[in-house]
């Protein structure tokens, strides 16, 4: 087996990044080459991403990886799901809607007036949530109607893959978030788009993780330096996807908790759950990686918190949040629990004052001062983690003896320590990277760098990361 290097492309919610990773001899090593800024913008019609901003960032940091290393292998991409852009003729028609943007309502009542909420569920296997592709692109049926003068619609993922191969491709975990894809063939579901009046030929092809795409264009050998076209690869595209490929976990014991701005709590599974149950409890059937299906609940994760600190910071404070985690760790009075699945926290704006009603509709007690808040926050998230790893469990049947929590939140020991309380189960914390990881993963296999199935991608992470744990105190 031999080593080498490739680039991971990983786009948030809030910034983007470029890693390399380092692959061989089941080891792994990570070089965080750039981070840019994943600014939304308002405009007269809403709430847009700018996804040329996004893919300048990358191409900058692209630059970068190919400065340090001349040789990468191949570059993979993967970012949030559901938004996408309409092209035609290889233009973009307009600039992409933000899923936080409250157009959707209209989208909604008119797929599920065309199918039935319990029919789609058990096509497309998906929790409902009002941002979905379908709804999106049922709520496209406006004045301007772009999706009648679309030939391609291209998830944000394979949008960057086209930009630097001009390949229109659809990824299929990512593909899995839409609505669009049946959730047993695995397939893109051409009745729902008869039922629907979407055009047909506008969903692309799909692939698998670790296909090939095809290779970065001439104009992008040149912008990014390289000495030669270098292969883009098809990697888990949903961030959630490329996440689970990183967690060193046994998928028949354990459940995982891919915590950012977004929680995805769940578990590992060989086929389809499409009961009713399932439905009624808010569970999803995603494509993972080697055709496994991640079966989870969204919960709204710490968006909460950032966007309450964003509120906070409105007049130019800078507000420390380890700091602030740590003045809620020391919050001895009782904080209340909400559910931090009210669609009212969905939207921009004032989360602490939205939090505050929340509690004053129900008389429970309104947290007085910004620790209580932010352990309000964190005591809500954990009740939501445990609740939900309980219900994954006896969905799936699944024995869950332990609770992974990787990316970003991993660093709260405070919401890793109360997820372990309130479910009664260890928590295994970290890795941070999980994303990135699981994106290089799937590369390095591709080229050869690593080899067999998840569960040997899975034990380079475990020999590569020190993850914290956390037992469950009475």
């Amino acid at each position: 087996m031999s080593r080498g290097a490739v680039a991971a492309v990983d786009l948030g919610a809030t910034s983007g990044r470029v890693i390399i990773g380092r692959v061989g001899d089941g080891r792994i090593h990570l070089s965080h080459v750039a981070r840019f800024a994943n600014q939304p913008v308002r405009t007269v019609n809403g709430l847009h991403w700018d996804l040329l901003g996004l893919y300048r960032g990358a191409v900058d940091g692209l630059r970068g990886a190919v400065r340090e290393d001349p040789e990468l292998a191949s570059i993979g991409v993967d970012s949030w799901a559901v938004d996408y852009a309409l092209l035609r003729r290889g233009r973009m028609l307009g600039t992409p809607f933000h899923y936080r943007d409250a157009r959707t309502a209209a989208g909604v009542e008119a797929v599920h007036a065309s199918v039935p909420f319990a029919e789609l569920y058990r096509r497309n296997g998906l929790q409902f949530l009002p941002f979905n592709t379908i709804y999106q692109l049922a709520a496209e049926h406006d004045g301007a109607d772009l999706v009648s003068l679309a030939d391609t619609m291209l998830l944000v993922p394979d949008l960057l893959g086209y930009f630097l191969t001009g390949e229109t491709v659809a990824e299929r975990t990512n593909a899995s978030t839409t609505g669009l894809l049946d959730v047993h063939t695995r397939q893109w579901d051409a009745g729902l788009l008869d039922v629907l009046h979407l055009p047909p030929g506008l969903l692309p092809p799909l692939v698998d993780p670790g296909e090939r795409i095809g290779a970065t264009l001439p104009y992008v050998v040149d912008e990014i330096g390289a000495r030669r076209p270098i292969d883009v690869v098809a990697v888990g595209s949903h961030d959630t996807s490329s996440a689970v490929v990183a967690v060193p976990m046994d998928p028949t014991s354990a459940a995982y908790i891919s915590c950012g701005t977004w929680s995805l709590v769940g578990v590992e599974i060989g086929h389809p759950v499409t009961t009713d149950a399932a439905r009624d409890a808010g569970f999803t059937n995603e494509g993972g990686v080697d055709g496994r299906i991640r079966f989870l609940h969204n919960v709204m994760g710490l968006w909460l918190l950032s966007e309450s600190v964003r509120h906070w910071e409105r007049d130019g404070e800078t507000i420390d949040i380890p700091a602030l985690v740590a003045q809620a760790s020391a919050v001895s009075t009782p904080v209340s629990v909400f559910d931090v699945d009210d669609a009212r926290f969905l939207a921009p704006g004032d989360m602490p004052a939205r939090i505050a009603a929340w509690c004053a509709e129900r008389g429970a007690s309104v947290p007085r001062s910004r620790a209580e808040f932010a352990r309000s926050i964190i005591e809500s998230l954990a009740q939501a983690f445990a609740d939900a790893v309980r219900a994954a469990a006896d969905l799936s049947g699944v024995p869950v003896r332990s609770v992974h929590i990787v990316g970003g939140g991993s660093q709260n020991s405070l919401l890793c320590q109360r997820t372990a309380d309130r479910s009664g189960l260890p928590v295994v914390a970290g890795p941070v990277e999980a994303t990135a990881i699981g994106n290089i993963l799937v590369q390095a296999r591709t080229a050869g760098f690593a080899e067999g199935s998840l569960e040997s991608l899975r034990a380079i992470v475990r020999t590569a990361t020190s993850p914290r744990h956390y037992s469950p105190h009475p």
